[in-house]
């Protein structure tokens, strides 16, 4: 299993699971497609798009079974990012994490202090 991971609002969670399916956030409404970021990639994604936002949750996605419709692109400083065109279906979801804040406003991705 290749592991992705999405940040967002608790309430976007909640939401979803109501739903059954996450269909993205603001920025994924706005650019189209569901950002995600890899094990290496999400502490930066937390710092730069994330601090001072309490009450956040990392969704743990098994990138292998989205199929053809996740798609790796360039994106900050040339990396390839994770980006799902569609909706998530709670079925793809592995795990779901907290994100709490540090003291000064950095979401701790701790869980991934344990990831290869």
């Amino acid at each position: 299993m290749t592991a992705i991971y999405k940040i967002l609002r608790r309430e976007e969670w909640l939401a979803a699971q109501t739903a059954g399916v996450f269909t993205g956030s603001g920025i994924d409404h706005r650019d189209g497609y569901i950002h995600f970021s890899t094990a290496i990639q999400a502490q930066e994604t937390a710092r730069l798009h994330f601090r001072g936002q309490a009450d956040l949750v990392v969704l743990e996605v098994d990138a292998d079974a989205l199929g053809a419709a996740l798609v790796w692109e360039a994106s900050r400083g040339g990396a390839l990012f994770p980006h799902l065109y569609g909706s998530l279906s709670a079925l793809h979801i592995s795990a779901v994490h907290d994100a709490p804040l540090n003291a000064d406003g950095t979401p701790v991705l701790a869980f991934l202090k344990q990831a290869p």
